[in-house]
């Protein structure tokens, strides 16, 4: 009977102990495929856009810049943290419109840190962060051209491969009945070339993007937008869909970053100052729909 006794009395601390032996520890819980191939291998590659201004482009240096690079390296250091592994070494992988998707499904690249839109076609695909950023589409044309959208009746126009522009502009064309001839060039870069070169007489994109180039350009008066603006598009960080760990730790950065104020001095660092490589200052103030977005962060798209 005492011994009885005596296990009786032990039941309650080994039910407890067993009871944390089964509990998810926090650890457990955020397990990630990326996070553990980044500790298994020491490296992390992040994918970056050669002409995305100010998002990700190659700076003076022919290094990858830009306000989605500076909120990716809080991401890395995070990362370093989390696994105790301060030396992680950052590879950088160019991606384009038409790739990036496809890189981050196969496992080449990461995390994408460019200027890429959250849209529910893409969420079937990958993952994306909280917003970093919300725009439009537009229309970009010489500043001695086309005054409305109506005005490209029949015209030649360009959007980028892979970018959603590409069915907003076709949206348009149907919708308003103007008859465009939509090229569809490799990159934004070969875009902006074909509207300064006189081969299409207008390039839509998302403003910001197109506002960076603009500013860029060598003579940027010779260049204006037209009127029309279409539908809010979120930018968010990309990667691997249904890595529920990566996506905490990567949601947990900004959103951190958000609430602290820093996010915003980044965003005021490449839409409100002179950036690399000739010092423009793309004068895009904040956003009152991003500034939702920041107080309350989500990765909802409308």
């Amino acid at each position: 009977m005492k011994k009885l006794v005596q296990v009786l009395g032990l039941l309650p601390g080994l039910l407890v102990s067993g009871l944390l032996a089964v509990s998810p520890t926090p650890s457990a819980a955020a397990d990630s495929p990326t996070l553990d191939k980044i500790k298994s291998s020491g490296a992390i590659t992040i994918g970056y856009r050669e002409a995305s201004i100010p998002f990700s482009y190659l700076g003076p240096d022919q290094k990858p810049v830009g306000f989605s690079l500076d909120l990716c390296a809080a991401i890395v250091d995070r990362i370093k943290e989390a696994l105790k592994l301060p030396n992680v070494k950052v590879n950088y992988t160019p991606v384009n419109s038409s790739n990036r998707i496809p890189l981050i499904q196969s496992g080449t690249v990461d995390i994408e840190c460019g200027g890429t839109a959250n849209d529910r076609k893409r969420q079937e695909q990958v993952s994306f962060s909280v917003a970093t950023f919300v725009s439009q589409p537009r229309w970009l044309v010489k500043a001695d051209g086309p005054k409305t959208a109506a005005d490209l009746k029949g015209k030649t126009v360009v959007v980028t491969q892979g970018s959603n522009a590409v069915g907003f502009a076709q949206g348009v064309n149907a919708k308003e009945q103007l008859g465009f001839n939509i090229v569809q060039a490799k990159d934004h870069a070969e875009s902006f070339l074909m509207l300064t070169t006189g081969r299409a007489s207008a390039f839509m994109e998302d403003d910001i993007l197109l506002a960076g180039l603009k500013a860029a350009a060598p003579n940027p008066n010779a260049l204006t937008f037209l009127p029309e603006g279409y539908a809010k598009i979120y930018y968010g960080l990309m990667f691997t869909k249904g890595d529920a760990g990566f996506k905490a730790l990567v949601d947990d950065v900004l959103s951190k970053q958000m609430a602290s104020g820093q996010f915003e001095k980044t965003y005021v660092k490449w839409f409100n100052s002179p950036i690399p490589p000739k010092g423009e200052n793309l004068a895009f103030p904040l956003s009152e729909t991003l500034k939702d977005r920041i107080a309350h962060p989500s990765d909802a798209v409308d």
